[in-house]
């Protein structure tokens, strides 16, 4: 492997661009958008994520010798077009929402303007990143609303392939989560990292309290105890009495988590660890977090079901061709007929309408023509990523994660009380095409 990224799409992306260059209809000026047809079965809402990650793999999307080489040795394409893609950098323009913005079926959430090769190559790589990260965001948003203020950690690097992993950490963060386990997301994405011992900690030594002891040497009394390895109610005991009172936190992950919970809170109390927290970490999804509302749980730990997307692994997003130039130079619109996937032809704007309190009320999106923005008073979606081939750097690397965990905040307060709900549900904004 190299740090190209321009080899992780989809074959027929480059015989496109084969057979265009050969009929001359590459360069053509075109648009091309990003949209989901449907939410998730179910969802009121969903949430981008994974701009900063793409805007990063765009700019490694090059075609070295490496990559070449393999194109040429397995005839995939014509020794021009390979010639061309030796010389491959993007030119055109991406605009998109901005991460951790939520979003609704069949408005545009990016939105290409390049010649058609150069937009239709990135089909892969764009639909790949937002497919998966979305669906992440999007789950991960609703366990932040049933947790209620309680803090929320990612623990399923184990869960997910080791690319895949870091991508859901950073998703998860930027959708409310506090904390990763993988020291990955960490380093390139800032994500802050937590972690203390595993069941496997407690049976390497003689006894439940021998491990507990060297835990609180290595890391004080403020460190998280995991209890649930042989007896809970034992290792309580044992835990307080090793770390003190001011023990920070024990970890449970398994058994009967409301019953549990309560039990131990009180053996805690009773102990004078009034204040160690409580935290679980056994399967949790945004509905076991919810049925723990009224019980004393002080943070979770959410492993499989935040990086499968909670029963949703892909968002269901498509990338199609809207519109291009003809041999003169005029605009034409273009859509998919398909049965059951129809798309709407020519270019977009989207924006979202808001009420006198802040509380947005529709999406609505505008066919407008030679890029002319309507007049509206919604709030514009659309924020400039590429322009000119130059990415903007305030979406990329760990000041860009920052910054969508704080839009995102913003763009959900705007969302109206029902969006929270976890029952079944049609989208919470209806999108208005005008």
């Amino acid at each position: 492997m190299t740090e190209s990224s321009a080899l992780l799409t989809d074959r027929y992306e480059l015989t496109m661009i084969d057979a265009a260059l050969l009929k001359g209809t590459h360069d053509r000026e075109s648009v091309f958008e990003a949209f989901t047809r449907h939410l998730p079965a179910g969802r009121r809402f969903g949430v981008i994520a994974g701009t900063g990650r793409l805007l990063e793999l765009i700019e490694d999307f090059r075609f070295g010798d490496a990559e070449l080489d393999y194109l040429r040795d397995n005839a995939v394409v014509r020794a021009e077009t390979l010639a061309w893609l030796a010389d491959f950098r993007f030119s055109g323009t991406i605009r998109g929402y901005r991460e951790g913005e939520v979003y609704f079926p069949g408005s545009p959430f990016l939105i290409v303007d390049a010649p058609f090769a150069e937009g239709v190559v990135l089909e892969t790589l764009i639909l790949s990143v937002f497919n998966y990260d979305s669906a992440v965001a999007s789950a991960a948003a609703r366990m932040v609303a049933a947790a209620a203020g309680r803090p929320l950690a990612e623990m399923g690097s184990r869960r997910a392939n080791e690319r895949s992993a870091v991508a859901a950490a950073r998703a998860a963060y930027i959708a409310g989560f506090d904390a990763t386990s993988n020291l990955e997301a960490g380093r390139t994405w800032g994500v802050p990292t937590m972690g203390t011992a595993a069941h496997a900690f407690t049976l390497l030594h003689d006894s439940e309290e021998d491990a507990f002891r060297a835990q609180v040497a290595a890391m004080g009394p403020g460190t998280t105890l995991l209890v649930d390895t042989f007896d809970v109610e034992r290792a309580i005991e044992t835990a307080v009495r090793v770390a003190g009172p001011g023990l920070g936190a024990v970890r449970l992950d398994s058994g009967d988590l409301p019953t549990l919970v309560r039990q131990v809170r009180a053996q805690l109390d009773r102990l004078g660890a009034t204040g160690t927290r409580i935290t679980v970490t056994n399967d949790l999804d945004e509905f076991t977090i919810a049925a723990l509302s009224s019980s004393p749980v002080d943070s979770y730990g959410v492993g499989t079901s935040v990086v499968t997307g909670s029963g949703s692994p892909a968002s269901g997003m498509v990338y199609k061709l809207v519109a291009h130039r003809d041999d003169e130079g005029a605009w034409v619109p273009v859509a998919k007929k398909s049965d059951g996937k129809p798309s709407i032809p020519g270019r977009k704007h989207p924006v979202r309408r808001l009420d006198a309190a802040g509380r947005a009320v529709a999406e609505v999106v505008h066919i407008v023509e030679a890029g002319d923005v309507p007049d509206d008073t919604g709030r514009d979606l659309l924020v400039p990523l590429i322009s000119g081939g130059e990415v903007h750097r305030e979406h990329l690397g760990p000041e860009g994660t920052r910054r969508a965990r704080e839009h995102r905040a913003t763009a959900m307060a705007e969302l109206p009380d029902e969006a929270f709900r976890l029952g079944r549900g049609d989208p919470v904004l209806p999108t208005i095409f005008g």
